[in-house]
């Protein structure tokens, strides 16, 4: 999904596609730039690695009330219609979870190596091994956070 622009490469004009959301959430805030969300997908990349995700909005949700949901949760700015997923920011403020929007569920689904787009994943606080990605992540989301209210 994207829109056309051209683009002149000498005297040829060629025609090239740009990925350019075709919707945003209003509620999609703090939405991470594009250095934190590739911070973010690697995140989600190396996590899924590990088995220690959880997608899509009902298994989500129901790690949250369970308690079992500490470490960090993703969403994508691009769901339709915003109700589906306009509940899980509240669950994350009351359980102290910090969250971000990326532009595209398609981009989340792929970094969770899954065929589906997914509109929102958790990561569970990793292993050893992965601490320190996890704690330099968790101060980029603070970062947004704080910019953003």
């Amino acid at each position: 999904m994207g829109k056309h622009s051209k683009v002149q490469k000498g005297s040829d004009a060629e025609e090239q596609i740009t990925a350019v959301p075709m919707y945003r959430n209003p509620i999609a805030k703090p939405m991470a730039d594009s250095k934190k969300s590739k911070k973010c997908l690697k995140l989600i990349t190396d996590a899924a690695g590990e088995r220690c995700i959880c997608r899509g909005i009902k298994e989500v949700g129901k790690a949250i009330r369970k308690h079992q949901g500490e470490g960090l949760m993703v969403l994508a700015g691009d769901v339709f219609p915003v109700d589906v997923i306009a509940h899980l920011p509240v669950l994350c403020k009351e359980n102290d979870i910090p969250y971000t929007f990326i532009e595209s569920k398609y981009a989340l689904g792929e970094a969770a190596t899954t065929r589906r787009p997914t509109s929102v994943i958790l990561v569970k606080k990793p292993t050893k091994d992965k601490a320190e990605l996890y704690k330099s992540f968790k101060k980029c989301v603070a970062a947004l956070e704080e910019k953003d209210e």
